[in-house]
């Protein structure tokens, strides 16, 4: 305005003003609302600013922080990818996407987006260690994929139970290999035990449809037709 002032201007210069100010008592608010655990409110708060100050970083990277507190972990994941490509460097955002992955069960891609931030910092401590612990399990998963298409199904659940042993803090990596167990025992004969493996698996997730075909084979295996 100093530089050239006309009466557009000023006026496009005074309606910026106001809607910074705006923006600057919405994000207190925000802060204020994370700071009180009140994560529905900040994102709503969040979703204001963003509409407006789409390429801020640092508000994706909160706002995947309330969606991760709310149990919404698949917008916590797009928010954060934002991030990543937003800020040089965020070996930080790659740590966390990387995680919530692993979280999820999905080990490949937690494994894809932790060498993403090896990449940027080789010596990052949290991403190396996470590195560690998501090759050593995609390894295990991948020798018992491969030992139960040769029809090696003992070999197979040995496999399946070091995956257990190897991750006994996130449920879906348990349940998943009593799952891929529960095949192989249906598969090698052992309908007693394949039954039994299933219906735990079935306790939890009564629609899997992977371990309703496995004991319907098992049942089979016990002639119990109507089961």
């Amino acid at each position: 305005l100093k530089s050239s002032p006309s009466n557009n201007e000023e006026k496009e210069a005074q309606t910026q003003l106001t809607k910074s100010d705006e923006l600057q008592r919405l994000h207190s608010q925000a802060l204020s609302a994370y700071q009180q655990e009140d994560y529905e409110a900040a994102i709503s708060l969040l979703d204001e600013i963003l509409a407006v100050c789409v390429w801020d970083a640092e508000l994706r990277e909160l706002r995947a922080e309330c969606y991760i507190k709310e149990g919404e972990p698949s917008k916590a994941i797009s928010d954060l990818k934002a991030a990543a490509k937003l800020k040089n460097d965020n070996t930080e955002a790659f740590y966390k996407i990387s995680r919530i992955y692993y979280q999820l069960g999905d080990h490949e891609l937690s494994l894809s987006e932790v060498r993403e931030c090896l990449k940027l910092d080789q010596d990052h401590k949290q991403c190396f260690s996470l590195y560690k612990q998501v090759k050593k399990l995609n390894k295990q998963i991948e020798s018992a994929e491969e030992f139960i298409r040769e029809g090696r199904y003992e070999d197979a659940i040995s496999k399946y139970e070091s995956v257990m042993k190897t991750e006994p803090e996130v449920p879906i990596y348990a349940t998943r290999a009593k799952e891929r167990i529960c095949h192989c025992l249906s598969k090698n004969q052992q309908a007693t035990e394949a039954i039994k493996l299933c219906t735990e698996v079935l306790q939890l997730e009564p629609t899997n449809v992977n371990a309703l075909k496995d004991r319907a084979e098992a049942y089979l295996l016990e002639d119990l037709y109507e089961e």
